[in-house]
């Protein structure tokens, strides 16, 4: 028995709208479905990151507020590689996007950086080059 690969990682949004144009707009993720499931009053957006990897998006009516930031039991944070994190960071904070300065990973020396969504969740970038 082995595991190939993540599927897919679930978000749940507090305004679903705004997410939904952050993970669109902001960090450019494509839009593959979106479904209203009217039995649990439920959006679900499906993202496609660079054809690879997917993001659902849901949107329920009584959600919970994360336990705290970002040491909560569970999901601690999702990471996204890129090729350059001090252009992500000028990018960012053009789009007011309130984003950390960049940090050196003292066990790699990649550089990387901390922002939240519009629901709280960590967000890293993390240079791959």
């Amino acid at each position: 028995m082995k595991i190939n690969s993540i599927h897919h990682i679930a978000v749940i949004a507090g305004n679903y709208e705004e997410s939904k144009r952050f993970y669109t707009e902001v960090l450019g993720f494509e839009i593959l479905n979106e479904v209203y499931r009217a039995e649990r009053d439920s959006y679900k957006l499906d993202l496609a990151v660079n054809g690879k990897y997917q993001i659902e998006l849901f949107s329920f009516p009584e959600y919970r507020e994360r336990a705290s930031f970002p040491e909560a039991k569970g999901l601690r944070h999702l990471a996204f590689a890129v090729d350059n994190v001090a252009e992500w960071i000028e990018f960012l904070r053009s789009k007011n996007v309130d984003v950390q300065d960049v940090r050196i990973d003292e066990h790699t020396g990649k550089r990387f950086t901390f922002f939240y969504d519009p629901n709280g969740q960590p967000l890293e970038l993390y240079e791959e080059i």
